[in-house]
């Protein structure tokens, strides 16, 4: 950074979202308690507008604009459209498709991993990272009682990995929100924790180019409270 003061810009992908009451129409939206976290953490959160016209985006453009930040955070949202990662089938359960927002945000999660830009992805995040780099999904995880939707649950995390050692911990309570989960890891990716019923809950890749960390539970959720979790977002902008 070249200016003394500045803070660590760190771009968050929107979400569309077809109503808020605020705005009194569709919007861009990020999470309070997300950007809230990188803040806390001592960075500078920049929502960018999600720009992918057919649900293609420009890598050129994508790498002009990412080139102004220091790191990436991919948050959560709805569903990736299964053709993404090669399924021609779609569960009746998969919701708030945006071929826009699929679009841009793998193009965002190529550009980082590409340029080795330091990146944490959460939740949809992780599963864009995971779809980049050729790995699959399961389109839900078998409705209620089995998916992971408003539940906070002990999560094992692998001694020694890049997760573990980011939050201090071995294991943590995570607070997740999903029906989707992982099924084959993408090339190059490592599973480094899992919920008790086996869900993959981190990844990580074998060989880096910079910086890079992908949960699927909410780190948000409770950082504000629980220093483990807010050390996730410490260790991204320590990065950048």
């Amino acid at each position: 950074m070249n200016h003394v003061f500045a803070r660590p810009l760190i771009a968050v992908p929107a979400r569309f979202s077809a109503s808020t009451s605020a705005l009194r129409m569709a919007a861009e939206v990020n999470a309070r308690a997300l950007v809230e976290s990188v803040w806390r953490a001592g960075g500078e959160p920049v929502t960018i507008h999600p720009h992918a016209p057919g649900g293609e985006a420009d890598p050129n453009e994508v790498a002009a604009r990412l080139g102004a930040f220091d790191a990436v955070l991919l948050p959560g949202g709805g569903d990736l459209a299964p053709r993404r990662y090669g399924d021609a089938s779609i569960h009746a359960s998969v919701y708030d498709v945006d071929d826009e927002q699929d679009g841009f945000d793998l193009a965002v999660a190529r550009y980082a991993l590409d340029a080795g830009m330091p990146m944490l992805a959460i939740c949809r995040g992780l599963q864009v990272v995971n779809t980049v780099l050729g790995g699959t999904l399961h389109q839900d995880m078998g409705g209620p009682g089995r998916d992971h939707r408003h539940l906070v649950h002990p999560i094992a995390l692998d001694a020694g990995s890049g997760v573990a050692d980011a939050v201090g911990a071995d294991k943590l309570d995570g607070s997740c929100y999903h029906h989707q989960c992982v099924d084959r890891p993408g090339s190059g990716l490592t599973v480094t924790a899992r919920a008790a019923d086996g869900t993959i809950e981190a990844l990580e890749l074998r060989d880096p180019a910079g910086w890079f960390l992908a949960v699927q539970w909410h780190p948000e959720d409770t950082a504000a409270e629980d220093p483990s979790q807010q050390r996730l977002f410490d260790a991204l902008v320590r990065s950048a």
